[in-house]
């Protein structure tokens, strides 16, 4: 099977619901923050390995225990994954902390900064 296979794909994003809900619905860890979120997932062509990026609204600190609870409920998880997705084998989920999102609302607040600069400027050189 290819990475980029339709079957593949039709995994990966069964895989994505079910570590989401399972996330958010089913586990009880106060380590795992209430704004977590799956934000994407592959798995292994020979379906035995699963990468899981997760997101979490937080400081440090709490993504941190995120990826503690995480990784301790690891065979509940698995064991949730596989009740709830019929394959020939469950993969073994590895989570990964995705700091793309807020990379992203940084970079927003950096560049609304420089245009809040850039029309103050405007507004003092028009004054003159």
């Amino acid at each position: 099977m290819r990475k980029n296979s339709v079957k593949n794909t039709r995994i990966n994003s069964e895989v994505l619901k079910e570590l989401s809900r399972i996330i958010s619905r089913e586990i009880k860890d106060p380590r795992i923050a209430p704004m977590t979120s799956v934000v994407s997932v592959e798995v292994a062509p020979d379906l035995k390995t699963c990468k899981a990026y997760i997101s979490v609204l937080g400081d440090k600190e709490a993504q941190e225990s995120t990826l503690e609870g995480l990784r301790s409920a690891h065979g509940y998880i698995r064991r949730e994954l596989a009740r709830s997705i019929n394959l020939r084998n469950t993969p073994d989920v590895r989570f990964i902390l995705d700091q793309s999102i807020e990379y992203g609302v940084n970079m927003s607040k950096k560049i609304d900064e420089i245009n809040a600069a850039m029309h103050a400027k405007e507004k003092e050189a028009s004054e003159e």
